[in-house]
């Protein structure tokens, strides 16, 4: 591919360097890239070998990584209004009422497919016992204990502490969960890591309740956690199961932290705790192996707090148990996979979605910045300086919550700066941003991918664009609604937020993509300049036979000194069409001008002569949805009736 002053064409292992910088460059095939991420690397055992680890990991009652209740300097040392919040949220707790979990809450989602009203309960327990252990750590009179061996004997009570969705995962099906069967889920493990924290800071001040609650949390975490993590290994985040090739997906990395917090907490036989880090580091491979060189996440940015985030938490607590000598932070693909998070940011809490992910996310600061620290990226570190907040901050999970607290001191004297860029290809992923003036929200922003449907949390949206204009969206991915059983199920693709034809992409004679990562993009090219920066693809592979493409050529350009997006269609087909139609679905309500152009959050949208537009409304009742848009977002439909069999239509948007 020729491209003026600066001309490469480069594979996946020069990308990384690239993709911050801009440079044009033509990607792999999509087939190339799956094979590429589909060989297994052994990033981290082959870096680790077991005697490391052993001679590496600190006696478990050696390892303080915070302050413990009886550390009063500690937990003195927080700031005032912290401590004063703190135990205001724990006497909060003191007057209300335990939430219920009931065998019929949990059985709506095999009945109605509701999943949301048994998780909120669920999670409101661990809050409720979040807030009472970090409230008696502060006030250390022993007000709160009595309320915690409540909470803790209450949750040790619970017969499943996973959610009813992750039921599936048991050879019993959804339903009330199966006793004889131990999974560990993602909210399993994490309930796992709270009673463990908890132990771990209270200590024998519980035995002021009961000598039988200590028991009971090590009791609990052996049976639901330990036993079945080390004996099984056909778990499904694991990835050890040769039966199955499936690719990982944020459960590894996220189960991974909170197996070995439990493990490195509760665990005092040496030989046993190295096991466990052992076999995390193969199911963490696993994980790792999924990745291109460029780090992108296939989830979105969403969910890069539990995917690469919930990686760097693995690593940190084995950087913490080891005293610093377990240290991989000079991987370039963990630093990759930091920097996916500044690359996608459009301005303010706007990132660039795709598939279950929203358009607003919320990294922890703390997280950001350390993540930047570790991996030396100054980018990162700015970028956490600049996502921190005032007050104090509130992480359910524990060891967030605890890191959160005991670096603010560093987090407040980082420097602060929203990352902006100019422009950035991730070739793995096959995603371009790119806008108008690096380091400022003014101006346009777009975004535009290739890639596959396939993809985890996948939407069919290969070829999708989205535009922002001075920091708000214009066009854009509409996201998903709250999950239910349907979400993921085989009639996922019934749901209208996952369909080709709700994104922003053509619809041949009612014709949508298809899913799976067979349906892609193919021949996709990025180019990038002062003045243009430009993605296309042929999408024709991303549709099934039946939409008669032959190709389907999409330009996505960007000039910057025009401020002006145009996108060119350029298609034919293997017969003549009925309707063709060209979707884009918007933010704030379109109008049409006397000129016959759209009018969209202060831009003109001018389109092909031949192509009718028509708008329609619709209206958002979902409260996920409803948290992004509010009351409604609008789909213009660009109607093309009995069009030619070739064509090149061309969309501007400024």
């Amino acid at each position: 591919m020729q491209v003026h002053r600066r001309q490469f064409v480069v594979g996946l292992a020069a990308s990384a360097a690239l993709a911050q910088r801009g440079w044009g460059q033509k990607s792999l095939a999509p087939k190339d890239l799956r094979e590429e991420a589909s060989v297994r690397k052994h990033l981290l055992s082959n870096r680790l070998h077991p005697d490391v680890i052993a001679a590496s990991l600190v006696p478990a009652e050696n390892w303080k990584p915070y302050p413990k209740l009886t550390s009063r300097a500690g937990w003195q040392s927080l700031p005032e209004d912290f401590r004063k919040k703190i135990v205001t949220n724990g006497e909060k707790r003191l007057k209300a009422q335990w939430p219920a979990l009931p065998a019929t809450l949990f059985l709506e989602f095999r009945r109605n497919g509701n999943r949301t009203r048994y998780e909120a309960e669920h999670f409101r327990r661990r809050e409720h016992l979040r807030d009472l252990v970090l409230a008696e750590c502060v006030q250390a009179q022993g007000k709160f204990l009595d309320d915690i061996g409540n909470a803790i004997w209450s949750i040790c009570e619970e017969s499943f502490w996973g959610v009813p969705a992750h039921t599936s995962l048991q050879k019993a099906g959804t339903g009330l969960a199966d006793l004889r069967e131990p999974i560990i889920d993602l909210f399993g493990a994490e309930t796992s890591a709270m009673l463990s924290w908890t132990d771990y800071l209270l200590g024998p001040a519980l035995d002021q309740v009961s000598p039988r609650i200590r028991e009971r949390i090590r009791w609990e975490a052996e049976r639901r956690i330990l036993a079945p993590a080390r004996e099984r290994n056909d778990l499904h985040w694991m990835g050890l199961n040769p039966k199955s090739n499936a690719p990982m997906n944020n459960h590894t990395p996220w189960i991974n932290s909170n197996w070995l917090s439990t493990a490195l907490l509760l665990e005092p036989d040496p030989a046993k705790r190295t096991a466990v880090v052992v076999k995390s580091l193969a199911t963490l491979d696993r994980f790792l192996d999924v990745y291109r060189d460029d780090g992108g996440c296939d989830e979105g940015p969403e969910y890069w707090s539990e995917a690469a985030g919930a990686l760097f938490d693995c690593l940190d607590i084995l950087y913490s148990a080891s005293n610093g000598s377990i240290n991989v932070y000079d991987m370039p693909l963990l630093r990759e996979m930091g920097r996916y998070i500044a690359r996608v940011h459009v301005a303010g809490e706007f990132y660039v979605n795709s598939g279950d992910a929203g358009p607003k996310a919320h990294p922890s600061a703390y997280l950001v910045w350390r993540y930047g620290q570790r991996v030396n990226d100054p980018e990162l570190e700015s970028m956490g300086g600049w996502l921190r907040s005032p007050g104090l901050p509130v992480n359910r999970n524990m060891r967030r919550q605890l890191e959160q607290l005991f670096t603010w001191r560093e987090l407040e004297a980082a420097p602060s700066k929203e990352p902006l860029a100019a422009d950035c290809w991730m070739p793995g992923l096959q995603l371009m941003t790119a806008r108008c003036q690096a380091g400022s929200e003014d101006g346009l922003f777009v975004a535009a991918q290739g890639g596959n449907n396939g993809k985890s949390h996948n939407h069919n949206d290969v070829g999708n664009f989205i535009v922002y204009s001075n920091g708000r969206p214009v066009i854009i991915d509409v996201g998903v609604e709250n999950y239910t059983a349907k979400t993921f199920s085989a009639q996922r693709y019934d749901i209208w937020t996952m369909q080709s034809a709700w994104h922003n992409l053509p619809t041949i004679d009612g014709v949508m993509q298809s899913p799976g990562p067979g349906f892609h993009a193919s021949d996709v090219r990025y180019e990038a300049n002062a003045e243009t920066a430009s993605f296309s693809a042929d999408l024709a592979t991303a549709y099934p036979a039946e939409a008669g493409l032959q190709s389907w050529r999409r330009n996505v350009t960007l000039d910057k000194r025009a401020k002006q997006i145009s996108i060119t269609d350029d298609y034919s087909l293997s017969r003549q069409p009925g309707q063709i139609t060209l979707t884009l679905m918007t933010a704030v309500e379109p109008a049409l001008d006397q000129n016959g152009a759209l009018r969209v959050g202060g831009l003109a949208i001018t389109f092909d002569k031949s192509l009718t537009p028509k708008i329609e409304p619709v209206r958002i009742t979902d409260s996920r949805l409803h948290n992004s848009w509010g009351d409604a977002v609008w789909r213009v439909l660009l109607v093309a009736s009995a069009p030619p069999v070739k064509a090149r239509w061309t969309t501007r948007i400024g």
